[in-house]
C-alpha cells in the first residue's frame, strides 16, 4: 500500500511539473508549401490564440522569436486578446504595436473579438476600442474580406463565422452557400490562404477554395495523450475532437492547425506545448 501511494505521489508530482512547464513554454514548427501560382518565396508566421499570454517582459521571448525567423508578414487567425468585461486590451496592443512597426499584418477574427462586437451590453466598447486601435496600427483586419498580395501570387482571406457554428458538445452543419455567401469565389489564379479560427469546418473551407486554411481556437485538446498523440478535449467540450492540431489534407487543400500561444477556458496545458508556426510559401519547380 505504501509503494502504491508513493508511486501515486511522484506521478501526480512530475504531471503537475509538466503541466506548469507546458503551460509556460512555446514551440516553433514550421511547414513549406508549394504552388505554381506563387509567384515570389516568401516566409510568414502564424499567430492564433494569445489570449493575452506574455512570454517574459512585455512578450519579450515571443516577439524575438518571431524576429528570429525574418517573415515577410505576419498572419493572425484569432483570439490575440480574451473578452473579459472591463479587462484592460493593453496586453493584446501593446504585442500588436510592436509587430505592426515591423511587418505587415493580416488579421482575421476569432471567437473572442467577435463576442466583443456581439455583445456590447456586456463588452461596453471593448470593441470599438480595439478596431480603432488596429487600424491606427495599420493592421488590415480581414473580416470576411480579402487583401491580395500580388507580389506574391497569395490572396489572404480572413473568415468570421456566425457564433451559431461555435455551439457546444457538436459540429452544425454548414451549408454549401454559406462561405461564398460571406467570403465571395475563392479566386482560382492566385493560391489562397484562409485564416479561419475554426477548425471543425475544414472539409466546407476546402470545398470553398482555400488552399491552405490557417486555424487554430482547439488548444491542441488541453492535454495530449502521449504516444497516441491525441487531443483530450475542444472548447466546445467534445472529447478528442478530430481536428486537435496538425496538418490535415482534404483532396490538395491542407489545413494548418495551431495548438496555439496561449491558454483559456481550462488555463493549463499537459504534453502539449504553445507553438509558434512558420509557413514558407514557394513557387513550384518546373525544372
Amino acid at each position: 500500500m505504501d509503494i502504491l501511494i508513493t508511486i501515486i505521489g511522484i506521478t501526480a508530482v512530475a504531471l503537475l511539473w509538466v503541466m506548469l512547464y507546458d503551460s509556460n513554454r512555446f514551440v516553433i514548427r514550421k511547414h513549406t508549401v508549394q504552388d505554381r501560382r506563387i509567384q515570389k518565396a516568401c516566409r510568414a508566421i502564424l499567430v492564433t490564440d494569445l489570449h493575452n499570454k506574455r512570454y517574459g517582459k512585455d512578450n519579450s521571448a515571443l516577439l524575438g522569436a518571431i524576429r528570429e525567423q525574418q517573415p515577410d508578414f505576419i498572419l493572425i487567425a484569432g483570439d490575440v486578446l480574451t473578452a473579459k468585461p472591463g479587462a484592460s486590451l493593453e496586453p493584446a496592443l501593446q504585442f500588436l504595436r510592436a509587430l505592426a512597426g515591423e511587418y505587415p499584418i493580416y488579421y482575421a477574427n476569432g471567437n473572442h473579438e467577435h463576442r466583443l462586437k456581439l455583445y456590447p451590453e456586456t463588452y461596453g466598447d471593448m470593441a470599438q476600442r480595439y478596431e480603432e486601435a488596429l487600424e491606427e496600427m495599420g493592421i488590415f483586419r480581414l473580416v470576411n474580406g480579402h487583401a491580395d498580395l500580388p507580389e506574391y501570387g497569395i490572396a489572404v482571406y480572413g473568415s468570421e463565422i456566425d457564433k451559431f457554428f461555435y455551439r457546444r458538445f457538436k459540429v452544425r452543419r454548414m451549408e454549401e452557400d454559406y462561405l461564398p455567401g460571406i467570403l465571395g469565389q475563392a479566386p482560382a489564379d492566385r493560391f489562397t490562404v484562409l485564416l479561419a479560427h475554426n477548425p471543425d469546418y475544414f472539409p466546407q473551407y476546402a470545398a470553398w477554395g482555400a488552399d491552405l486554411t490557417l486555424s487554430g481556437h482547439i488548444h491542441g485538446g488541453v492535454a495530449r495523450v502521449p504516444i497516441w498523440g491525441r487531443g483530450v478535449v475542444s472548447p466546445a467540450w467534445r472529447l478528442f475532437p478530430r481536428y486537435d492540431g496538425g496538418i490535415f489534407k482534404e483532396g490538395k487543400a491542407v489545413m494548418l492547425l495551431s495548438r496555439g500561444l496561449g491558454i483559456h477556458t481550462i488555463p493549463v496545458r499537459l504534453f502539449n506545448p504553445a507553438e509558434l508556426w512558420v509557413v514558407e510559401f514557394w513557387p513550384e519547380d518546373n525544372d
